[in-house]
């Protein structure tokens, strides 16, 4: 399953960081903070489509989506069409990510920043708070519910805000068990890459009044979007579709404009 080659390689590459960089080391270099308000730039707006717009140069399934990927030039567009967060993808192996994305950002971005990556220990969110990170994607399939609940209280104290990923119902009890307060429902299927359109009616049906529901992949089409919305989701992560337009402004606008 490629989920498990993906975690594998990143598992090994961890290893290999630590030996040049203990994590005592990359403590010691911890900077000093503020951040930005996931919950509220996420929450359901009578505005707004809330966009999660992600920055993604490749994929496994894909293989290269955008050759010309400047990611300040797209990072400005998407804070003028006015996203309410941008998700950066730093996973080296597969998808052409870089942890420096992040930091770049950080400094040139009033937007929330996502760090969308597979993490499974607590250095990455070590990582991710010094590279600026605002919140970070912990995916629930390949987490038990103790190793979700352990790094989301690392990140939570260090103030960073978690998007819990799921993708069956019976990973619902390993979020709540982690505290979840932001959950994103992945249509696609991360072992073979199958998309199921109606997972997002059928996971967040009934979910408490207080969880931040983001739909995932596949939104290319604003139709699908507001159907979504009117169902009560607040937030859609969107990566692919954007990275392949000519004018990304005019297309995210689009989907933002209610």
């Amino acid at each position: 399953m490629i989920l498990d080659e993906i975690f594998a390689k990143n598992k090994e590459s961890l290893r290999i960081k630590k030996e040049r960089l203990s994590y005592k080391d990359l403590e010691k270099s911890m900077p000093k903070r503020s951040f930005k308000d996931v919950k509220a730039s996420l929450k359901k707006s009578d505005k707004r489509l809330n966009i999660i717009a992600e920055l993604k140069k490749a994929s496994p399934s894909k293989g290269i989506i955008r050759e010309d990927f400047k990611i300040l030039d797209l990072a400005s567009q998407y804070e003028k069409a006015e996203a309410a967060a941008i998700s950066v993808l730093t996973e080296p192996h597969f998808f052409k990510g870089d942890l420096s994305y992040l930091s770049e950002l950080s400094k040139n971005t009033k937007l929330p920043l996502l760090r969308k990556d597979f993490i499974f220990d607590e250095y990455q969110i070590l990582e991710s708070f010094n590279a600026g990170a605002d919140f970070c994607l912990l995916i629930a399939r390949s987490l038990s519910k103790e190793e979700l609940k352990r790094l989301a209280n690392f990140a939570r104290s260090l103030n960073l805000e978690l998007l819990f990923e799921i993708h069956e119902e019976k990973e619902l009890e390993k979020v709540f068990f982690a505290d979840a307060k932001i959950i994103g429902v992945n249509h696609r299927n991360l072992d073979d890459f199958t998309m199921d359109m109606s997972l997002a009616f059928k996971l967040f049906e009934n979910m408490p009044k207080d969880i931040i529901k983001v739909a995932e992949s596949g939104l290319d089409d604003k139709k699908i979007l507001l159907e979504l919305d009117d169902f009560g989701i607040d937030a859609f992560l969107i990566g692919e579709y954007f990275m392949r337009q000519k004018d990304i402004f005019k297309e995210l606008s689009n989907f933002v404009k209610r």
